[in-house]
C-alpha cells in the first residue's frame, strides 16, 4: 500500500487513462485512485464518468454501495475493529467504546489531528483470535483494551 498523496486531478486523470480499457474498469479505477490518494474525492467522479462513457450516478453508486471506498482522506494511521459475530462475542463492543473514547473519535470518523481514522469491518478472517482489529494493514488479535492502548501509542510514536 502506498502513502496516500494530496488530490491531485492530473495525476487522477493519468491513473483513470492507464486502466480506463479493461474490461469492468470502474472498479480498478477506483481501487487504484483510493490507493493513491486515501479516499475518492467527488472531482473524480465526473473525470471517471467521462472517462467510462458512463453516467456520474452510476459512479457515485459504486463509491457509496462499497464501503471500503473512503469520501474524504484518512488518518495517518487507520484501526479497522471487526464487529462480526465471533468478536461481537468476545467483547468488541466493549473494546470499540474503549477506542472511541481514546481516540475522540467515533467509528467512520477521523480524530481532529488527523493522525487516526477509525473504522468498522466485518471479518478479519482472525475469528478465533476475536476480538480482532487491523492497524495499518497488520492485523492483530485478542485485543484487549490495553492492547489497544499500546497500538495506539505506538503509531502515536512513529508519526
Amino acid at each position: 500500500m502506498s502513502v496516500a498523496q494530496a488530490w491531485d486531478a492530473d495525476k487522477a486523470r493519468t491513473r483513470i487513462t492507464e486502466l480506463e480499457g479493461l474490461p469492468g474498469a470502474l472498479l480498478p479505477i477506483l481501487h487504484s485512485l483510493q490507493e493513491e490518494f486515501g479516499y475518492i474525492d467527488e472531482a473524480a467522479i465526473a473525470l471517471i464518468a467521462d472517462a467510462l462513457n458512463i453516467s456520474k450516478a452510476e459512479v457515485h453508486g459504486t463509491i457509496s454501495f462499497y464501503h471500503d471506498f473512503r469520501h474524504s482522506p484518512p488518518g495517518r494511521h487507520t484501526l479497522k475493529i471487526c464487529r462480526a459475530e465471533s468478536c461481537q462475542s468476545m467483547g468488541c463492543d466493549k473494546l470499540i467504546s474503549h477506542v472511541e473514547n481514546r481516540l475522540g473519535a467515533k467509528l467512520g470518523q477521523t480524530t481532529e489531528d488527523g493522525s487516526f481514522t477509525a473504522e468498522q469491518v466485518f471479518c478479519l478472517g482472525l475469528c478465533a483470535l476475536s476480538p480482532a482489529v487491523m492497524l495499518d494493514g497488520k492485523p492483530y488479535g485478542r485485543v484487549t483494551a490495553d492492547v489497544a492502548d499500546s497500538l495506539i501509542d505506538g503509531a502515536r510514536r512513529r508519526m
